[in-house]
């Protein structure tokens, strides 16, 4: 039986034509390294799983490459990782201290890239502090963090900082969808939107999800299995609740809610999708704007269908509805209360009555 290897490493961008949603750092890096302006020492930091540490390594093989060098293992021995939430101590960092002291058998660098870096003692930081500011000619060191915050000031003035931001929800729906493909797996649009959603910026946890989800679906992913598996509202729950403000359905409206929260959704969580959904509303109000929207096409026509039913203003009111019910749940000594007297000021909205043709 063939072992079995997950997406996230399967699919590890091998050049920053590949590395999604970090442009701006990408287009940086390449241009050091063509004009040979590496810094001595670089830190990477950002959310996880945005492609912090995949960066640190296509350097690494770049900067080895670029004099036409090659090596039958890719400069495996030039690329030194640490993991500094378990050797964070003083001897641990003496001993890569100890390292750099020895060139490079082949090639021009040793990288050394140290993931976590922030988890460093401030001892180990202090004993480390002066060989990173002035390192030997041929080490390059790429320090990554989900934590910059945490890294000692004299630290940071030492490297030239690259901050990674989340990933685009759309940039990791159309990355999900390219691996769909390839792995012949079927889909609808709004499956791999409820994954790239769910993800929160993370590429990694992204394509963690896809796989669970490929393997629970047998290949078939489907927007109703994600949302389900998941623990997400999806869009067509939010669109089947704001049917029943068009139609001023209270009772409908509170056992909607009753059956949301009996499944295990946060209340809190659902009045900030509904004012998210609104939002969309908004969206599909006007053609310049409707391809901010990352669904289906059909589920694109459902929302203009929708939004016809509310002027502007309306939407607006029920922005303000929604988020400040958000902003007072948690202090609330009854906060389901507060989600219920919400909707219920979404239905004093007035509707807009369709025109008769």
């Amino acid at each position: 039986m063939e072992n079995f290897v997950v997406s996230a490493r399967k699919y590890r961008p091998q050049g920053f034509k590949s590395v999604v949603g970090q442009g701006h750092i990408t287009e940086t890096l390449e241009h050091a390294i063509r004009e040979d302006k590496i810094p001595q020492a670089m830190l990477f930091c950002g959310p996880r799983g945005v492609g912090k540490t995949t960066c640190a390594r296509i350097v690494a093989k770049m900067i080895n490459e670029r004099d036409g060098t090659t090596s039958q293992d890719g400069f495996a021995f030039n690329i030194i990782e640490l993991d500094a939430a378990s050797n964070n101590s003083v001897e641990d960092m003496r001993r890569l201290i100890d390292q750099v002291r020895y060139p490079p058998q082949v090639g021009k660098y040793k990288v050394y890239i140290i993931d976590e870096v922030h988890m460093l003692s401030t001892a180990a930081f202090n004993a480390f502090l002066k060989t990173l500011e002035e390192p030997p000619a041929y080490a390059k060191f790429i320090l990554a963090t989900t934590e910059k915050h945490k890294i000692l000031p004299t630290i940071l003035s030492r490297c030239q900082i690259f901050d990674f931001k989340r990933i685009d929800s759309k940039d990791i729906q159309l990355y999900l969808k390219e691996i769909a493909e390839k792995e012949k797996v079927s889909y609808e649009d709004n499956a791999l939107f409820i994954i790239a959603q769910k993800s929160d910026g993370g590429l990694r946890d992204a394509l963690s999800m896809f796989d669970r989800m490929v393997t629970f679906t047998e290949g078939n992913l489907t927007a109703a299995k994600c949302a389900e598996v998941l623990n997400v509202l999806d869009v067509e729950k939010y669109i089947e609740i704001t049917d029943f403000i068009i139609s001023k359905s209270l009772s409908e409206l509170l056992l909607s809610l009753d059956d949301i929260i009996r499944r295990g959704f946060d209340a809190q969580h659902f009045i900030a999708g509904l004012g998210g959904h609104f939002r969309d509303l908004m969206l599909a109000q006007n053609e310049k704007t409707l391809f901010l929207l990352s669904f289906s096409d059909s589920t694109r026509e459902k929302l203009q269908a929708q939004a016809k039913h509310f002027s502007p203003s309306e939407i607006v009111n029920a922005l303000e509805i929604c988020n400040d019910a958000d902003i007072h749940y948690k202090n609330s000594k009854n906060p389901r209360l507060v989600v219920e007297l919400g909707l219920m000021q979404l239905l004093s909205l007035s509707v807009v009555k369709k025109k008769s043709t």
